[in-house]
């Protein structure tokens, strides 16, 4: 495999499709040297470089219809409508055991994302920054959606959702080393994001940064799009993203609508594979000499 890295996308249960794509490149025992996530995309790339096929789709559909993963009712209890004391305990632990042995054994570096709640900067870590015993507390923190779930400490930080600072990390993926990358999106081609309006109604009175960031999270993310569309015709990125407009909003319930997802995000990835195996051998030529 080319020296490329793979980036990863959040999106809440929209990381569905990226999970279907990075089932693909496992049953073709596809894995790249370099990894980066945020949200969504953190969770599902850590069962991949654990090498857990089948994974992260029991994970996000077994356990829709359990209240404990997803509902109002937790949100009421915890203010977090995901259940994250099961997402990242209960499931991990007990009920779908995560090879967390096997991740840390491996060659690849892995690296999570996530928002530094009194900067509002985003902060990254690489597996010389966590070990077995904390890297769900910081899959915890990179997953924690701003107003449905609650910032996380770790090492004195509080920590939210990386999405919100760095929503598609090419740029630390290139400041890292890597010239070439596989980016996975969780939206369609032609999507650019709108001004939120959530963020316009509730505010974060101890963390004042972090408005400031989500009134201009659209824009970054608009930019960042641009800046990944200008590196694809540069032959720096080749991009995976939903062929199809399947609508699965963040918090989606609908089992049928996920499976779908899931499934258009293997087909996807079936169907790119010879092209994305001709850009990984034309751009390593190219950038190797």
């Amino acid at each position: 495999m080319t020296d490329a890295g793979l980036v990863l996308e959040g999106g809440g249960m929209r990381g569905l499709y990226t999970a279907g794509v990075l089932e693909y490149f496992m049953s073709r025992d596809i894995y790249f040297p370099y990894v980066i996530g945020v949200s969504a995309g953190a969770c599902m790339g850590a069962s991949y470089l654990a090498r857990q096929r089948g994974r992260n789709k029991k994970v996000n559909l077994d356990f829709i219809e359990d209240k404990r993963y997803l509902s109002f009712s937790n949100y009421i209890r915890k203010r977090e409508v995901f259940g994250m004391d099961f997402i990242f305990d209960e499931i991990p632990n007990r009920l779908v055991p995560f090879d967390v042995k096997t991740l840390m054994q491996g060659t690849e570096e892995f690296v999570i994302g996530a928002t530094d709640c009194e900067s509002g900067e985003p902060v990254y870590f690489k597996k010389s920054d966590y070990d077995e015993t904390t890297i769900a507390r910081l899959l915890r923190a990179s997953s924690s959606l701003p107003f449905v779930a609650t910032s996380v400490e770790h090492n004195g930080q509080l920590l939210l959702d990386g999405g919100i600072a760095d929503p598609i990390p090419i740029r630390k993926a290139e400041a890292d080393g890597f010239k070439l990358n596989i980016v996975i999106l969780t939206k369609p081609r032609g999507y650019f994001k709108k001004p939120g309006k959530i963020s316009k109604i509730i505010k974060y009175k101890d963390h004042p940064i972090i408005n400031d960031k989500l009134g201009v999270r659209y824009q970054h993310y608009n930019e960042t799009l641009h800046y990944i569309r200008k590196q694809e015709k540069a032959h720096k990125a080749f991009v995976i993203s939903p062929s199809q407009d399947i609508k699965v909003g963040r918090t989606e319930k609908n089992r049928e609508r996920l499976e779908s997802l899931y499934e258009l995000g293997w087909n996807d990835a079936k169907n790119q594979y010879a092209a994305m195996q001709a850009f990984l051998g034309a751009a390593g030529k190219q950038y190797n000499h």
